[in-house]
């Protein structure tokens, strides 16, 4: 019966993952929920069971949670190491040892730094919120459709009278056009009436007009002709030499006189200009002073 029991023991903790026949080293890990984590749950390491879970305590002065971890020796883990907390989709929980490269080797009891993974929760939450916020667009654009779709039936409704406002519409239009054909016809009837009385009455305007022409052709020849003579007699009257433009124009006795007075004109301007005393004193001069005076301006331009 002892022996039974013991087997019964040391076969209950084999089942449990205790390896009672390999050393192992015992790490801690501080957690602030261990999401239903429990004793014997094991630890892996890619994918490979290195350990299990020992213990659980509470530290309730921190609000943490200690975990010890009973790991094989033959792991060697350093400061740089994590105890991820990891969970099944079904529920069942496990640690996940990350083993960093480098830093320094953690000894045992040693404080492993710990860490949680994201559940399927903590995905499914930024999901659910995308969804609910797609799920109002989709809302507003249902919402826009159903009143598209009403003002559709509307305008449905209206285009169910519009055929018939439109055969309406189309017999009115051909009884009036039928009406502006008649009229149409009739102005025309009495338009080409009206041309055929017209045409000798603009055959006597062209008739007309054609005299016209000539007579003012006629009578601006009997202007020009009339203009020409009078010219002609005006030149004539020139050349004959009895009147004072021929006489201008032939004899040179006025250029002559006009060239004589303007040499006196200059003469008396110089005069004046070289003895204005001759003519600006309060009683004039007499001729003898005159000549004298000029006598003595000779001298003095000789000397």
């Amino acid at each position: 019966m002892v022996v039974t029991i013991t087997l019964l023991y040391f076969g209950f903790n084999f089942l449990k993952g205790i390896d009672f026949f390999s050393a192992s080293k015992k790490y801690y890990a501080l957690y602030n929920d261990v999401n239903k984590l429990t004793e014997s749950n094991q630890i892996f390491l890619n994918g490979l069971a290195v350990g299990r879970v020992s213990d659980i305590q509470i530290l309730q002065q921190q609000n943490k949670v200690l975990v010890e971890l009973d790991i094989d020796s033959k792991i060697v883990l350093t400061d740089s190491s994590v105890a991820l907390l990891n969970g099944e989709l079904l529920g069942g929980r496990f640690i996940q040892l990350i083993a960093n490269q480098g830093g320094n080797i953690l000894k045992p009891n040693d404080t492993l730094r710990s860490d949680v993974a994201k559940g399927v929760m903590d995905f499914a939450q930024p999901v659910a919120d995308n969804l609910q916020v797609t799920l109002r667009n989709l809302n507003i654009i249902l919402e826009g459709l159903a009143r598209n779709t009403r003002r559709i039936d509307t305008m449905f409704l209206r285009l169910q009278n519009t055929p018939a406002i439109l055969n309406k519409t189309l017999s009115t239009a051909n009884s009036n056009i039928d009406g502006l054909s008649e009229s149409f016809r009739s102005v025309a009837g009495n338009l080409n009436g009206t041309l055929e009385e017209l045409k000798p009455t603009l055959s006597n305007f062209r008739t007309l007009s054609d005299s016209l022409k000539v007579m003012q052709l006629n009578s601006t020849v009997n202007k020009a002709q009339q203009s020409l003579g009078r010219l002609n007699e005006t030149l004539a009257r020139l050349n004959s030499g009895d009147n004072t433009v021929s006489k201008l124009m032939t004899e040179d006795s006025l250029y002559v006189n006009l060239n004589q007075l303007l040499n006196s004109v200059d003469s008396l301007a110089k005069h004046f200009n070289q003895n204005p005393k001759h003519f600006m004193a309060p009683l004039g001069k007499s001729q003898r002073r005159i000549e004298k005076d000029l006598k003595k301006q000779k001298d003095q331009k000789k000397d």
